[in-house]
């Protein structure tokens, strides 16, 4: 008798439950930032946003840990981004404040509109090009600025916008500002820390404990403004941080 040589196990298909439906999550909040502003509610589209953030930050790390990666987590995860931090942060800015620019001639409107599509346009290739870039570029630091940081901006501008009760065609102006500069440092060569290398485990000086629990007692005063100003002084790092390297560079190169 001829033995049977034992078949080869056949791949399970399916995907893994745990790290997709936290992006799924995260794809949610993105889909209800627009939902919510669409009605009106500007701060609720903001925290949503930051709930995405959080979201995000959650699935990779939750799959790393169970080591449940997979090629369709890392696809799915660059669609959900897409909305969450390209679609909806250009939408609800636009609702809040780049919608009411038309009260300006219809060359503002047009503007408004545009300065939006800038925004969604940069984050589609800021994320394709990350995509491409993954296991090849320096993880110490961010080429362009992230898309959750962009959109951060963006919703704590609307947020402490709402809170302050400060919109309409005056909020529309540095609104269009701050959204096109936040679309072209996504897509610009600028370099932002990743903080990546931050150990938590280490010790660090009792000063850095105090000053920790001064910025809680600081976001506790005003939480939307405190972010929006966190989310602003990291998008203006990345430029400030790019022209200090190239000095400390012509400095060494004229004394060496």
């Amino acid at each position: 008798m001829t033995e049977r040589l034992p078949e080869p196990r056949r791949s399970r298909r399916g995907i893994y439950l745990l790290p997709n439906l936290i992006t799924t999550l995260a794809l949610f909040f993105g889909f209800y930032a627009v939902v919510a502003a669409q009605s009106g509610a500007y701060e609720a589209a903001a925290v949503a946003v930051f709930l995405a953030m959080v979201m995000d930050g959650l699935d990779g790390r939750v799959a790393r840990i169970t080591n449940t990666q997979s090629d369709f987590g890392v696809q799915y995860d660059s669609i959900a981004d897409m909305v969450s931090f390209g679609v909806a942060p250009a939408l609800v800015v636009y609702l809040w404040a780049l919608e009411d620019l038309g009260a300006l001639g219809p060359v503002w409107d047009k503007l408004g509109w545009l300065g939006a599509f800038i925004y969604t346009a940069c984050a589609g290739l800021r994320l394709a090009r990350f995509n491409t870039q993954v296991g090849v570029a320096d993880k110490r630091y961010f080429q362009g600025l992230p898309s959750p940081a962009a959109a951060a901006t963006l919703a704590g501008l609307v947020w402490a916008g709402d809170r302050l009760e400060f919109g309409g065609w005056p909020a529309g102006i540095p609104a269009l500002v701050i959204t096109v500069l936040a679309g072209v440092l996504m897509v610009s060569n600028v370099r932002y820390d990743s903080f990546k290398e931050i150990d938590f485990r280490y010790r660090v000086p009792f000063v850095v404990m105090v000053l920790g629990v001064m910025g809680v007692a600081l976001m506790s005063v005003h939480p939307p403004t405190v972010l929006f100003a966190l989310a602003l002084t990291y998008l203006g790092s990345g430029p400030v941080l790019t022209v200090l390297r190239r000095r400390r560079r012509r400095k060494r190169r004229q004394a060496g």
